[in-house]
C-alpha cells in the first residue's frame, strides 16, 4: 500500500490545521485552562460550518463527502491542537442526532468502562449514563464522570471501530505535538554554553519520539484504509503508546521547565492519559490483536 497523501489531502489537513489555530490556537487553549475549562459553543458551530462533524455525511445530507482517511487526517490536527470536547462522539452523531452535523448539538457518548466526557455540556449522550458520577479528571481541559457498577476493564464492545480509531488519530496528532515541542525545546535551549540537543541523550530521545509518531502514523493511516478491527487495534495500541511515552520523554528533554504549570508539555500527557481509557479495556485490543496473529501462524 502507498500512503502517500493526494494533495486534495494535503490541502484539507493544512486548511484544517489553520480553521483550528484560528479557533483554538496556544492563548485560546491557556484561557480555556485557566477559566477552568467548559466547552466554547460559538467555536464548536464554527467547527460544524467548516465541515468538521459532517465530514463524512454525503453531500446530498448537508455533508462535505469524504471517507474515513480523511477523517483520521482531520483529527490528528485536532489532537495535534489538544482541541477539547467530544469531537468523535460528536462526529459519529453527524447524520443520526439532528444539528451534529453543524455543531449546533453536543453530542457525548459512554466509552470504555463506562467514561463520560463532557457529560454536563452535552445535549445528546449515546448510551445509558443515568447516574454517573463526576470524577477528578487529570486534564484540565476534559471533565470526566463513571458510570456507576461500570467495570473499568469491561470489554467495549458496545464502541464503534471508528470511535476507537479516531480516537488513535488524535492520540497520533498529540504525539506529533509531543515530538516538535521536544526538538524546538532541544534547539533552542542552552546548557553549558550549546543547545541541549547537542547531547546525546537528548539526541536519543528525540529520534525515539519520532520513531513512535512515525511508526503510529504508518498504522493508523492503514487502519484509515482498511477498516478492519485487527488494524485498528493496531493503530490504538502503537498511537497510545505514541502519545503518553512521547509526552513523557517530551517532558525529559524540557527538564525541570516541562513540570511547571505554565509548560504546554503537560497537557499533552494528560489528555493523552484520558484518551487512552475512552477506548475501553487496552488487554482487549491487545488480545484481538494476538489472536490474529495465532491464527496466521497456524
Amino acid at each position: 500500500m502507498r500512503f502517500q497523501l493526494t494533495a486534495d489531502q494535503r490541502a484539507l489537513r493544512d486548511g484544517v490545521r489553520d480553521v483550528v489555530a484560528r479557533i483554538f490556537g496556544r492563548e485560546a487553549l491557556w484561557n480555556a485552562v485557566d477559566r477552568g475549562g467548559g466547552l466554547d459553543r460559538g467555536w464548536w458551530r464554527e467547527l460544524g460550518a467548516a465541515g468538521f462533524f459532517s465530514l463524512r455525511l454525503s453531500e446530498a445530507e448537508g455533508g462535505v463527502g469524504l471517507g474515513v482517511p480523511e477523517a483520521v487526517l482531520v483529527f490528528e490536527e485536532a489532537g495535534r491542537a489538544l482541541l477539547p470536547g467530544p469531537l468523535v462522539a460528536t462526529h459519529l452523531a453527524a447524520g443520526v442526532v439532528p444539528g451534529a452535523a453543524t455543531g449546533e448539538v453536543v453530542v457525548t457518548a459512554v466509552g470504555g468502562g463506562g467514561l463520560v466526557e463532557w457529560l454536563e455540556e452535552a445535549d445528546v449522550v449515546v448510551g445509558e449514563a443515568r447516574g454517573a458520577v463526576a470524577l477528578r479528571s487529570v486534564d484540565p481541559l476534559t471533565p470526566l464522570h463513571r458510570v456507576p457498577g461500570a467495570d473499568p476493564s469491561a470489554p467495549s464492545a458496545g464502541l464503534d471501530d471508528l470511535f476507537v480509531l479516531l480516537t488513535a488519530a488524535e492520540q497520533l496528532g498529540t504525539a506529533v505535538r509531543a515530538c516538535e515541542a521536544a526538538v524546538q525545546h532541544a534547539r533552542t535551549r542552552e546548557q553549558f554554553g550549546r543547545p541541549v540537543g547537542a547531547f546525546q541523550a537528548v539526541k536519543h530521545l528525540c529520534a525515539e519520539l519520532l520513531v513512535r509518531v512515525e511508526v503510529a502514523r504508518a498504522a493508523v493511516y492503514a487502519a484509515a484504509v482498511t477498516v478492519d478491527p485487527v488494524d485498528i487495534a493496531a493503530a490504538r495500541l502503537l498511537a497510545d503508546e505514541a502519545a503518553v511515552r512521547g509526552a513523557r520523554d517530551c517532558l525529559q528533554v524540557h527538564g525541570g521547565m516541562g513540570f511547571t504549570w505554565e509548560a504546554d508539555v503537560h497537557l499533552c500527557l494528560k489528555r493523552a492519559w484520558v484518551r487512552a481509557e475512552r477506548g475501553g479495556s487496552i488487554t482487549e485490543s491487545e488480545e484481538l490483536l494476538a489472536r490474529e496473529l495465532l491464527i496466521e501462524a497456524g
